[in-house]
């Protein structure tokens, strides 16, 4: 079967550069080096060292890869590190966060040539990938060389449990291919057995997000940040990770809420970095004074949206939030991470569609840290009860980070797991 997928990637290859170009319209990024898809890139220094390589897609996928990575850079400095994302905005970040700590380039398409010259450059002992992000040939011709592979922060939901399963002799053969699943639940861990994972190859080790540590900088920066957003004179309600059809939502109950806390702000982060200037042409249409975050300008008290139109800056724009809305969530995306919120002590409200954050969210909805709405159109409603009732909000930030201090050590059961298959 993975043969006719690969005649099959072929055959769509000329329409996936396609879509590369006309994504490159908005973020230029996209069409640039295309090369390195093709696994076409000069070699790495170093070459005689082993090489870890960390598989992370994009953004998020990055910053929670972020505390892993920086711990396998401690701990063997006798490897490269090989970062590779699929999206620029990953890229940005891993250039950002690591420098030349490591060696950043994009994970070449799932081509038979594409991934076996790719991994001639490379040359790894250890693939560990981000999440649940499986490709038939790159696990194929991974595990080939003889480089042993674990999927780290694994989680499965039932959606997409679903659509495995549609193409089970192919995940069937996938799954055969991991030496190990760090799983974030047993509830995943059991989807990915129905699957056909192999019981030996899964560990339950939680989640690494819950592992998010708030260190003096970043919390200087957000006690800044506060002193210039106001937050000791208004309300602030922080957007984050919006999608399409979300960002009217969110506005639409912003409205309502202006008309009981006038002077409340609204700090808007969308989810792609392409729909910065749509959305801000939204927010000006409908009549909003607004301050794009990218220009540096501090927003003054005739201000009503900011803008988030920054790459990376998501976990210090939450510190200064009095409520967080979660975006993903109020339309059918999975919803995204509630838990940087929850570490701030932030209330968390979020749409009905969480799927992909279901364990996170119940925990969080159990201790009372977490409102999840039934109804996207009550989010105007539990905004304003929320904002008018600050003990209730202490509670929840309390509780939420109660929640995340339970929960912690999936980051060194995940670094158990990669050293016992480092072992020659």
């Amino acid at each position: 079967m993975r043969y006719l997928y690969s005649a099959l990637f072929y055959v769509l290859l000329p329409l996936i550069l396609l879509r590369m170009l006309w994504r490159s319209r908005r973020a230029p990024a996209y069409r640039r080096r295309l090369a390195e898809r093709f696994g076409l890139f000069a070699a790495p220094p170093g070459q005689a060292m082993p090489a870890i390589w960390v598989h992370a897609v994009s953004l998020g996928e990055t910053l929670a890869a972020a505390p892993v990575i920086e711990s396998l850079l401690q701990a063997y400095p006798d490897h490269r590190l090989v970062i590779t994302t699929t999206t620029p905005t990953g890229s940005e970040q891993v250039q950002a966060l690591f420098g030349e700590r490591v060696f950043h380039v994009y994970a070449p398409w799932d081509l038979p040539g594409a991934v076996r010259r790719f991994l001639r450059l490379i040359r790894p002992c250890l693939l560990l990938i981000m999440e649940t992000e499986l490709w038939p040939n790159m696990l194929h011709y991974t595990r080939a060389s003889g480089c042993k592979i674990v999927l780290a922060n694994a989680r499965l939901s039932e959606h997409s449990a679903r659509g495995y399963a549609r193409i089970g002799g192919l995940s069937r053969d996938m799954l055969a291919e991991l030496d190990g699943v760090a799983c974030q639940s047993a509830v995943d861990g059991r989807r990915f057995l129905g699957l056909g994972l192999p019981d030996k190859a899964l560990h339950i080790t939680g989640n690494i997000k819950f592992d998010l540590e708030l260190d003096g900088d970043m919390r200087a920066r957000a006690a800044s940040l506060r002193d210039q957003f106001g937050v000791d004179k208004r309300a602030i309600v922080v957007a984050a990770s919006t999608h399409p059809g979300e960002d009217e939502r969110v506005l639409a109950a912003f409205s309502q809420l202006r008309r009981r806390l006038d002077n409340s702000l609204l700090v808007l982060v969308p989810r792609h970095p392409e729909r910065f200037a749509a959305v801000h042409t939204l927010c000006v249409s409908d009549g909003w004074q607004v301050v794009r975050r990218s220009t540096g300008v501090i927003p003054g008290t005739n201000d009503d949206i900011v803008l988030a139109d920054t790459i990376g800056e998501l976990l210090l724009l939450l510190g200064v939030a009095t409520v967080a809305v979660v975006g993903g969530s109020l339309e059918k995306h999975g919803g995204h991470n509630v838990l940087e919120a929850a570490a701030w002590g932030v209330p968390v409200i979020t749409g009905p569609h969480m799927y992909n954050f279901s364990q996170a969210s119940s925990l969080l909805c159990d201790a009372g840290a977490m409102i999840m709405l039934d109804d996207p159109a009550a989010l105007g409603d539990s905004l304003e009860a929320l904002l008018h009732n600050p003990q209730q909000r202490r509670q929840m930030g309390a509780a939420g980070q109660q929640v995340v201090a339970d929960n912690r050590g999936a980051k060194q059961r995940l670094l158990q797991l990669v050293a016992e298959n480092l072992v020659p």
